[in-house]
């Protein structure tokens, strides 16, 4: 590159200290880099490519910057980065704008902030069951919260996306303001498209999903996984949220392992679920891991184990419409788990409270504000020695359940489409080497610009 074109750009470029004052207002960290709660500048323009070619809001308005770890763009930024760029949904993250330092070669990603997640939520709850206080989410919350993830996640669905980490952690909720209360689903990082992948899933990917939250299909090897296992962590979500507790939860190990099959998992959901007849789920035995399945697991050691058993164990009724939409979430067989469209129909949302736009709906908000940590906090390695030490004494249900939030990306989306809108997929089929070739500018989330995500082996 020209000496002198470089130095000019790199001048002319805008950069993110000049637009936001976000110094000491850090709110998650995690191995993607940090995230802070930032502020426009006073007497600052920024145009915000996503938003229409429009500027940005004047005033108060929040917003979240994304610092992505090491220098450069990793090829997983890339893929995140693409697919922001092309996704429209009110339920879905969406990307305002991408900035890039030449200085120090750093990359920021900048989204509207939220003030809330499903992880802080539920852990509220969790520590008022502990005082002694009101226990469980509100039902017509939980019930406008699931709602609106179906939606998103349908959304997606039609556009041959699958998300692959779907966790409370990841679904983020906006405080007080225009979208006062509305679902946005966050970290597309792990997201693939699945119309025609170059090769199964499984060979690129071979372990998505954080562990509580995966389908057994997965667990057991399946190499063309489908968005059954989106359904499946729904449904996980959707049980937390009845009852406070993650419903599969087990002690972490080899979390960076390249072999699926996990067996205290695997036992965690039989002892649940019961163990799957092979008439429930014809095609068990073609999975990869069934084999070592057979061999490790009896199937007697879990007859007394069912769904039913331990919803009422925590006060869910089997008669109600609440737990007979669980059951279809969780079905064991990936081919019979109920799809999104078909979940957004279901008896459940047609009595009252029918899903509300606003998942607070009248009450006010009782949940904290994120608090602000600085760089000397770690609070991750304090999260998950207290949740190791919760789970050595039997869980204590204040624990957080080993779910840092600042492992994940925690930022907003305006208001787009219905989950009706189509997404122009094809405008993501380039080719690889095009895609480790690109070079994000302040304008770089243009819709002008063709995606380069397509072409990638999935």
């Amino acid at each position: 590159m020209d000496y002198d074109f470089k130095q000019k750009t790199s001048t002319e470029r805008a950069r993110v200290e000049d637009l936001f004052d976000y110094e000491g207002c850090k709110v998650g960290r995690g191995t993607y880099g940090h995230v802070y709660k930032a502020k426009k500048k006073d007497g600052v323009d920024i145009l915000l490519p996503h938003r229409t070619g429009s500027f940005a809001p004047r005033g108060t308005h929040e917003y979240a910057l994304k610092q992505i770890e090491g220098t450069g763009i990793s090829m997983s930024a890339c893929r995140e980065i693409a697919l922001l760029r092309e996704l429209k949904h009110q339920n879905v993250i969406s990307l305002q704008r991408v900035f890039l330092s030449h200085t120090d070669r750093k990359v920021w990603l900048l989204f509207d902030y939220a003030e809330h997640d499903l992880w802080h939520i539920i852990k509220f709850h969790r520590s008022a069951k502990a005082n002694k206080k009101q226990v469980q989410v509100p039902k017509n919350m939980v019930k406008s919260l699931l709602y609106q993830i179906l939606d998103g996640i349908h959304y997606l669905h039609a556009n041959w996306v699958l998300h692959r980490d779907l966790k409370p952690a990841n679904i983020l909720v906006m405080g007080e303001g225009p979208e006062r209360g509305r679902v946005k689903i966050a970290d597309m990082g792990f997201a693939r498209l699945f119309n025609s992948p170059l090769k199964p899933l499984a060979d690129l990917d071979p372990v998505v999903v954080t562990f509580w939250y995966r389908a057994p299909e997965l667990l057991l090897g399946a190499r063309h996984y489908t968005k059954a296992i989106d359904i499946w962590a729904i449904g996980c979500i959707f049980a937390e949220l009845l009852t406070s507790e993650p419903i599969f939860h087990c002690r972490q190990e080899d979390i960076k392992t390249s072999n699926p099959y996990h067996h205290d998992q695997l036992d965690r959901i039989f002892n649940v679920m019961g163990f799957p007849h092979d008439k429930d789920w014809e095609d068990i035995r073609k999975m990869p891991e069934h084999q070592q399945l057979m061999k490790d697991f009896k199937r007697s050691s879990y007859v007394n184990c069912n769904l039913m058993k331990y919803m009422e164990k925590h006060k869910v009724k089997a008669d109600s419409k609440a737990f007979h939409l669980l059951q279809k979430l969780l079905t064991m067989d990936p081919t019979k788990r109920i799809t999104s469209e078909q979940a957004m129909k279901d008896p459940y949302f047609l009595e009252d409270p029918v899903p509300s736009n606003d998942v607070f709906d009248t009450m006010a908000i009782p949940y904290p504000k994120r608090e602000f940590i600085s760089d000397d906090d770690n609070e991750d390695k304090a999260d998950t020695a207290k949740n190791q030490q919760n789970q050595g004494q039997g869980g204590d249900q204040s624990s957080g359940h080993g779910q840092p939030p600042s492992k994940r990306l925690r930022v907003m989306a305006p208001t787009t489409t219905s989950s009706s809108s189509s997404m122009h997929v094809h405008n993501m089929q380039s080719n690889t080497q095009q895609q480790q070739n690109m070079q994000f500018s302040t304008s770089s989330t243009s819709h002008t610009s063709t995606s380069t995500f397509g072409q990638r082996n999935f």
